[in-house]
């Protein structure tokens, strides 16, 4: 395993790190945790050097954190760097943070918290939560306590939400930041990497893989990324390459994925990528811009709908039918909840990370497959 420096810490963290959101699951139980598998591919990534451990309060309809402290036991709790997020953009009067950090240190039998996160930060949950209930008053204070140990965010807006969040605190230890060659100017992108860095923080890069689009890329595509190299390690080859970078997190769910990604992480480094192989990156984002119909990771933040709408099966489809119109319409019959019971009632917008058109692309959705 490769390890690199964890911003202006002191820390030492492997170039992979492990999230917890995608977990492998029960056979047609979408958020349940098919735990025995998950066991072991997460003990087979600390075993082979991964030392950060990410998950969240929500991950998994909430059962991501009670797994994830069953997985650090039998001493794997002290071969890893522990990282969760509080939830704050949902608080009401500010004394929900403690209440929760105390049920996540329950959740995952430990006494501290190592990277401590506030989760998807956006200028409006920056404003109506964490200043104004103070919260960099209570993350410090849970510091000075021993529950956690670095402060930092996670991010989803607009590069000059992001600088304000950067800015708006004097002593950030790092940030999560949505990162791949797809996005080098969508959100924070390569201006806030290279800001973050600056500053000295850690900067942690989450969907690598854009939530798995950019490992089964369409043949165009594919032909356009450095020659020789699996789609995967181009991908996390391009995030590895940059000195800004502390680690990437990948949601892995099986055993494979696993060993690929230790595989590339093993062989990863700064400066790897050659002018000739970096020269490719903005053609392959050129095709991926023009053919991809919406910008969906599959997080699932915004399910369940209150109406029943299967929104990420949905986006699949119309995603899947640029390249392959008849297997995305066989495909998209079998949903129960298609896009024409969308009612836009928009909640799902409200809490979508990508701040996606949900309501206007499930009619987008709606009439392409009506039409076929």
């Amino acid at each position: 395993m490769q390890y690199r420096d964890f911003g202006k810490t002191g820390e030492k963290v492997s170039a992979l790190g492990f999230g917890c959101m995608r977990l492998p699951t029960q056979q047609n139980l979408l958020h349940s945790i098919d735990e025995p598998e998950a066991m072991k591919i997460v003990r087979e990534g600390i075993d082979q050097g991964i030392n950060y451990i990410d998950t969240a309060f929500f991950y998994h309809n909430g059962k991501s954190e009670g797994f994830v402290g069953k997985a650090l036991q039998d001493g794997y709790r002290d071969k890893v760097l522990l990282a969760t997020k509080s939830p704050f953009g949902g608080f009401k009067f500010g004394f929900e943070f403690d209440k929760i950090l105390d049920t996540q240190l329950k959740r995952l039998q430990t006494d501290h918290i190592d990277m401590y996160l506030l989760h998807a930060a956006d200028l409006k949950s920056w404003k109506n939560s964490a200043l104004k209930f103070d919260l960099l008053s209570k993350m410090e204070k849970a510091r000075d306590a021993g529950k956690i140990r670095y402060i930092g965010f996670s991010f989803h807006d607009n590069f000059e939400a992001f600088m304000t969040i950067l800015n708006g605190y004097d002593y950030w230890d790092f940030c999560q930041i949505q990162y791949n060659y797809v996005n080098t100017d969508y959100q924070a992108g390569t201006k806030g990497l290279e800001a973050a860095a600056k500053k000295g923080l850690g900067v942690i890069v989450m969907e690598p893989l854009l939530g798995g689009k950019l490992a089964l890329p369409t043949d165009n595509l594919k032909a356009a990324l450095p020659a020789g190299v699996p789609p995967v390690q181009a991908a996390l080859d391009f995030i590895w390459d940059r000195p800004e970078v502390s680690l990437l997190l990948s949601g892995m769910s099986n055993a494979q994925q696993v060993r690929e990604n230790l595989q590339y992480a093993q062989e990863s480094r700064i400066g790897k990528l050659s002018e000739s192989q970096k020269a490719c990156y903005p053609k392959a984002k050129q095709i991926f811009d023009t053919a991809a119909r919406v910008s969906c990771t599959h997080c699932d933040y915004c399910m369940p709908c209150p109406a029943g709408v299967e929104i990420p099966e949905i986006f699949a489809c119309y995603n899947k039918s640029v390249a392959d119109k008849n297997g995305a319409k066989k495909q998209y019959k079998k949903i129960k909840g298609a896009a024409q019971k969308c009612v836009s009632c928009g909640k799902c917008e409200a809490k979508c990370p990508q701040q996606l058109p949900i309501r206007e692309k499930l009619k987008e959705a709606d009439a392409f497959f009506k039409g076929e």
